[in-house]
């Protein structure tokens, strides 16, 4: 692995690179994507041997400008091309009929493509230099959190990446939003960076499908769609929102997800993770946990989402037992960050 500089020089590596088949990994907005020429069935096949990502769930294909997204999609409704115009470059994915060309492997062999225009200049210029769309998956191996800094890619990845381009830290922190756009109607597939208010000011009323169990094997619609990912090592018990007191005062998990019932014996050393500084010294006041943390002090969800997988990423280095994770208030970015910490609790 290489580790290169946002400098032009670097970024004209890492574009001819990925025009020779290497994996390069780039930042974006959202996280790092382990990136690979999106019309090199090799080098995508790599993308899943790095990841040990199984070949049903699909990847999306990065544009470096709106006017490229005929290069992977048939077509484009009305209402895809509005969105496109309106919320382009950003973290938005939208599932379109795909071209011919698209490999089946980056696919999962679906007729439709998965593609996103980031709203980052390095991952725009490098896309623009290599002169091909690039097929990019969160840089780390399947299931675990997703990257937000180069270090994390590192770590994760080590040489199994040919390049690591270091563009800091993701402005936004989370994957970004899945909407389904082949229909009759939008079909939100997955919450992200772009919330989900902020679409329907666009194109109306957008549909939010329940979550269904997926069968080993069988095609996702969208990447993001397994239902444990985004985890890490630690267990993660999630609970409502002011739910940890009563659990605590009932003596048991009973707030955890599904409502799974455990043990209350607290696995020490443990942390919290609630929503807000003021919920933090209540939690910190019961004097029962190793360590609380605020995912947002202020009560900032854009603050939030930058943070959640940073913070999960430290308890794991940090060795706590356990997590403890309260949700947080679903509306804008706040419903990706409770899917990714849903996700992340399933067993």
């Amino acid at each position: 692995m290489e580790i290169l500089s946002t400098g032009e020089a670097d970024l004209m590596r890492a574009a001819e690179a990925l025009r020779k088949g290497k994996l390069v990994a780039i930042p974006t907005e959202t996280v790092y994507g382990l990136g690979a020429n999106a019309f090199d069935e090799v080098a995508v096949a790599r993308i899943f041997e790095a990841k040990a990502r199984p070949t049903f769930d699909p990847l999306i294909v990065h544009i470096a400008d709106i006017e490229d997204i005929g290069l992977v999609a048939r077509e484009l409704s009305q209402p895809a091309r509005t969105l496109a115009h309106a919320l382009w470059p950003g973290p938005l994915t939208m599932i379109l009929p795909k071209r011919p060309e698209v490999p089946d492997i980056v696919t999962a062999g679906l007729p439709t493509v998965a593609v996103r225009c980031p709203k980052h200049s390095i991952a725009q210029r490098i896309i623009e230099l290599a002169g091909v769309p690039v097929a990019a998956p969160s840089a780390n191996p399947f299931g675990y959190i997703s990257p937000t800094t180069a270090a994390h890619v590192i770590a994760m990845l080590k040489d199994r990446v040919d390049f690591v381009v270091d563009g800091g830290p993701c402005d936004v922190g989370v994957e970004s939003t899945v909407i389904d756009m082949t229909g009759s109607s939008p079909v939100l597939l997955r919450p992200g960076g772009m919330a989900l208010e902020t679409i329907e000011e666009v194109i109306g009323p957008v549909m939010v499908p329940k979550r269904t169990a997926h069968h080993v094997g069988e095609p996702l619609s969208s990447p993001g769609q397994s239902l444990r990912h985004y985890a890490p090592s630690t267990p993660l018990y999630l609970f409502e929102m002011g739910e940890l007191e009563k659990a605590l005062r009932s003596s048991s998990l009973a707030g955890a997800s599904d409502s799974e019932a455990h043990t209350m014996d607290i696995l020490h050393p443990s942390v919290a993770l609630v929503y807000t500084s003021a919920r933090a010294h209540e939690i910190e006041a019961l004097h029962i946990f190793d360590a609380v943390e605020a995912l947002a002090p202020d009560g900032d969800m854009c603050e939030a989402a930058a943070r959640l997988f940073s913070l999960l990423h430290e308890f794991d280095a940090r060795r706590f037992r356990a997590i403890y994770a309260e949700r947080v208030p679903e509306a804008g970015l706040g419903r990706a960050i409770n899917d990714r910490l849903y996700r992340a609790s399933k067993k």
